[in-house]
């Protein structure tokens, strides 16, 4: 993908079939139904892709322990569906990862083994492994930091796991593949309506500061977390769809979880499921699920929140973290389709919602990462009903997404570029000072930087740091310290300046040390 040679499309279409607000998960899957089937698609971000809540999940591509607690057996069905078709699209980014759930309490074992028995039984032929129920020496094996104090045994399950933000990038290189037009850093400052119809959009390319008139057929609002804030454009009465909650994780070191398995807490204090993942040769805890006002772009940890991880985890590992040990903390925003009946954010439906205004803007809310594909296909097909499009069938389930290989693994640290990385051992053949590493701690290499310029789209030297490489969720200090490096090999691509650079370096360091735990 070139921002320039998307950017230069614009000219040559006078009227799209379908433009599409937001860049995450939700909006990319659109760009790529809509594409596939052939229509004129043009998607606008207004930051980077995934800079928001596609960036920050718990990095599961799950059916829904949770749910099925719930006994939302239609949700759980779905999601498992959605997580077998992502793992045969992209196996260099979702594969298999093991949870244990530990039991202290006699009726833990039997009643959390009944119903992972349950949730096999529901994956059918796509089941990712085999549940088991395993001895107290079994658990301590597979995880020797558990608490052992009252340990019982536990119950082992599969779930996925995968690179939320790769993802997102991988999926807009498969849509730009079938035809769309994605640009980032490009907002929607307004809506064109003539004689109370949607007739498209106005936006600005941030880099160059021009104005865009941009026409289409029709308009689908795909912005998560600032959801209504495009509703507003098109309606300023309208009332407001989303109820956000804040999701905050921690990162620690390998060493408090060492090995494969992941656990799984079903019941907090207050009832919440809890995490704690491996995942990049780090540990993942999450999340909390806390109501907040307003979305912002970038959320901050609150100190309860951290207090609250860092406690149940103390809990149920040998090694107890402290603040000192938090690599990185970050939060996500969850757009939550508003239930006024509902008394917290934790018991509202992740299902998501097609809605279409008087005007005919498109809204997709809610839903959740691993049914991306079913929400889009959803959306798309009540856009095919405002445009007057000519009807198409989905296509997604069997489009193979960009990067993909059976065997990423032995590209060792690229594995999560698949079939991209030979192109960027390329980039190391031809100048091997670009094999460096950009810091001893993390494993991006210099190589990547220009790979990441020339295909996919980068812009600020958070772009890479934050989600083309995940440096800054696993290592905030670490990634401050990259910063001067990728600003240097990024200035010299793209044909900046000093003062380009000095502002980058800056700017990043501002935003990685809200990630950095004080």
């Amino acid at each position: 993908m070139n921002r320039s040679e998307m950017i230069s499309r614009i000219d040559e279409n006078k009227i799209w079939d379908i433009i599409i607000i937001g860049g995450g998960a939700t909006g990319v899957g659109i760009a790529l139904d809509s594409a596939s089937r052939g229509y004129k698609t043009l998607l606008l971000e207004k930051g980077d892709f995934a800079q928001g809540t596609s960036s920050r999940s718990t990095k599961l591509i799950h059916g829904g322990v949770r749910y099925l607690q719930q006994g939302n057996i239609s949700l759980v069905l779905e999601a498992l569906k959605e997580r077998g078709i992502l793992r045969k699209n992209a196996p260099h980014l979702v594969h298999n990862l093991p949870f244990i759930v530990p039991n202290y309490d006699w009726w833990e074992g039997p009643f959390y083994g009944i119903g992972m028995k349950i949730y096999d039984m529901l994956a059918g032929k796509e089941g990712f492994g085999k549940s088991e129920l395993l001895s107290k020496e079994e658990t301590l094996k597979h995880i020797p930091t558990i608490e052992k104090e009252g340990l019982n045994g536990g119950v082992r399950y599969y779930d996925g796991q995968f690179d939320d933000a790769r993802l997102v990038i991988n999926l807009a290189k498969t849509a730009a593949e079938q035809g769309a037009t994605i640009i980032n850093y490009f907002p929607v400052s307004s809506l064109i309506n003539k004689s109370g119809l949607l007739k498209g959009v106005i936006a600005n390319d941030l880099e160059s500061g021009k104005e865009y008139q941009l026409e289409a057929k029709v308009v689908i609002n795909a912005t998560g977390p600032f959801t209504d804030s495009i509703r507003l454009m098109d309606d300023k009465n309208c009332k407001p769809f989303i109820k956000p909650s804040q999701g905050v994780h921690i990162v620690l070191d390998k060493s408090f979880l060492p090995g494969d398995s992941a656990i799984m807490v079903p019941h907090t204090d207050d009832g919440r499921v809890l995490f704690a993942i491996p995942w990049h040769d780090k540990i993942i805890v999450g999340t909390t699920d806390t109501p907040i006002k307003k979305a912002e772009i970038e959320p901050t940890p609150m100190k309860e929140e951290i207090e609250f991880l860092l406690k149940h985890t103390a809990r149920y590992l040998t090694k107890d973290p402290t603040k000192e040990d938090v690599l990185s903390m970050f939060a996500g925003v969850r757009p939550l389709v508003n239930n006024p009946q509902a008394e917290n954010t934790a018991a509202i439906s992740r299902e998501h919602v097609v809605s279409i205004s008087k005007s005919g803007l498109v809204t997709i809310a809610g839903g959740k990462w691993t049914t991306y594909r079913k929400m889009a296909a959803d959306t798309m097909e009540q856009a095919i009903l405002v445009g007057g499009l000519e009807e198409k069938p989905c296509l997604t389930a069997g489009i193979q997404i960009h990067g993909f290989h059976k065997n990423a693994s032995t590209f060792g640290d690229l594995e999560s570029y698949g079939s991209d990385a030979p192109d960027i051992q390329n980039i190391v053949y031809k100048n091997s000072e670009l094999a460096v590493k950009l810091h001893p701690k993390m494993n991006a290499i210099a190589a990547e930087v220009l790979w990441a310029v020339r295909e996919e789209m980068i812009v600020n030297i958070d772009d890479f740091l934050s989600r083309r490489r995940r440096s800054l969720l696993l290592d905030a200090k670490a990634s401050i310290e990259m910063a001067p490096k990728v600003a240097e090999i990024m200035m010299k691509e793209l044909g900046k300046n000093e003062r380009w650079k000095e502002k980058q370096i800056v700017n990043y360091t501002k935003l990685a040390k809200n990630y950095i735990l004080s």
